[in-house]
């Protein structure tokens, strides 16, 4: 089986997002479940991963990062509101066997992703 995991990187510093707070949710015909929350650690990363094992299927989902409170939180001058706050990465899992690693590369005014491994 594979796995979903994720990081965050802050391009203002230039070092890993450490302490954002992380929501992943699978997204429904009926709307989106909250499956899981963490918070990266000292190497941005989550300390295990959001899916793996019977978790890890096929299907759409969305992560949500507190970029905002992590910005405001290092004491970035930024204006309320915030230009970039939450950041939202819908994506799609074709393959449950096959591992997905969605970062978050970020400042106060732009943010990118990208499909790791």
């Amino acid at each position: 089986m594979g796995k979903l995991s994720t990081h965050v990187l802050d391009t203002t510093a230039g070092k890993p997002g450490a302490g954002v707070k992380v929501a992943l949710y699978e997204v429904l015909p009926t709307g989106r479940m909250l499956v899981k929350t963490d918070v990266t650690n000292a190497d941005g990363r989550c300390n295990t991963p959001l899916l793996e094992g019977a978790s890890m299927k096929t299907g759409k989902f969305e992560l949500v990062f507190d970029a905002g409170d992590y910005f405001a939180a290092q004491g970035a001058s930024v204006p309320e509101p915030r230009f970039i706050d939450q950041v939202t990465i819908a994506f799609g899992i074709a393959d449950a066997a096959q591992n997905y690693h969605v970062p978050l590369v970020v400042s106060p005014w732009a943010y990118s992703t990208y499909r790791g491994s």
